[in-house]
């Protein structure tokens, strides 16, 4: 397939994912996707879909590959194992669609939290250009005969991809958070706006804010206000049962936490807190706060704040704003 066939593919894909409330079919297994999966509601799976086909707009997929002169040459073909994770809808997909866009065969092991929406998009791909029938391969089992992988998973996971695909060329991507860095002359706005980097996805992706950092005087009522558009989270009741039990467990350990009724706020140092919960870390001057973010950079997907990322950003990422910073497209190209 040339290129300009793969671009086309993709950028179809896009459309069809802008125009999905209008395909009753595929509108009705959405619907049923909280059946099999708890936290893939419809709003939250329309939200990715949505997500996805701002990203795939023929104007940004040309940004994105003009960087790469290469793909357009014609290389041997090479197999690709692609581990995908499930924390959220799709969240596999950029991988795979950078493997198809090099010119490579993806071996496909999807996550059982996301395995009826991932084989959608990849039949949705496959109809209107056949080329990509023989590209993408889902694997049931062991991967085997493969040149190079793409893993996603956690901290634990990644000690078995670094034993078993150690021997060939490979991204094994760990857990990572993300954290937001306040000044105290955020506008209502802002603040706003950082309640979409806190509950998209019910805070369950690495670009989720699960850390912020403010300064010693600044008033939490002020994330409270900001954040209560979202109170019918708490109606939600996985997220309610992540609530409430470390509301209990945190209160049986006499730990000091502020509440309302959907978020429990807990002076931490940690970069990671459970769903339904956010940490905040009071810095003395912004240079420490900004000293410790760097110390944990490696833990650290995304940065919200003035210098960094802009407040509602997080979930948005852009096709080139790669995972762990680690180029997979430029992985792929290079591959001998």
């Amino acid at each position: 397939m040339k290129l300009e066939q793969r671009k086309e593919a993709i950028v179809r894909l896009g459309q069809w994912m802008g125009d999905i409330e209008s395909n009753d079919e595929v509108m009705g297994l959405i619907a049923r996707e909280r059946s099999h999966n708890g936290w893939f509601t419809k709003d939250n799976v329309l939200a990715a879909m949505k997500a996805w086909s701002r990203s795939l707009a023929s104007e940004k997929v040309e940004q994105w590959l003009s960087a790469y002169p290469e793909l357009d040459q014609d290389k041997p073909e090479k197999r690709v194992g692609v581990v995908m994770a499930g924390n959220i809808p799709l969240v596999g997909l950029h991988d795979l669609l950078t493997v198809l866009l090099s010119g490579n065969t993806a071996l496909v092991k999807i996550s059982r939290d996301d395995d009826r929406l991932i084989p959608l998009v990849m039949q949705q791909l496959k109809e209107p250009e056949p080329g990509f029938k023989g590209q993408m391969i889902p694997v049931i089992g062991k991967m085997e005969d493969f040149d190079a992988v793409i893993a996603t998973g956690s901290n634990n996971t990644s000690r078995y991809f670094e034993y078993y695909f150690g021997k060939v060329p490979n991204i094994i991507r760990k857990n990572r958070t993300s954290v937001a860095v306040l000044t105290g002359e955020e506008s209502e706005e802002e603040l706003t706006l950082l309640a979409d980097d806190v509950f998209t996805h019910f805070g369950l992706g690495c670009r989720n804010v699960t850390k912020v950092y403010m300064p010693q005087d600044f008033e939490l009522d002020r994330l409270f206000g900001a954040f209560y558009h979202y109170h019918k989270i708490g109606e939600h009741n996985k997220y309610a049962n992540n609530y409430d039990y470390h509301k209990a467990l945190w209160l049986l350990n006499h730990e000091d936490l502020l509440e309302n009724g959907f978020l429990l706020m807990k002076e931490d140092a940690q970069l990671v807190s459970p769903v339904g919960s956010l940490f905040y870390e009071r810095y003395a001057d912004l240079a420490s706060a900004e000293a410790v973010i760097a110390q944990n950079r490696e833990q650290i997907q995304c940065i919200v704040g003035q210098g960094h990322l802009p407040f509602g950003s997080a979930q948005q990422p852009e096709l080139w704003d790669y995972a762990d910073e680690v180029d997979t497209l430029r992985f792929l190209i290079d591959l001998n």
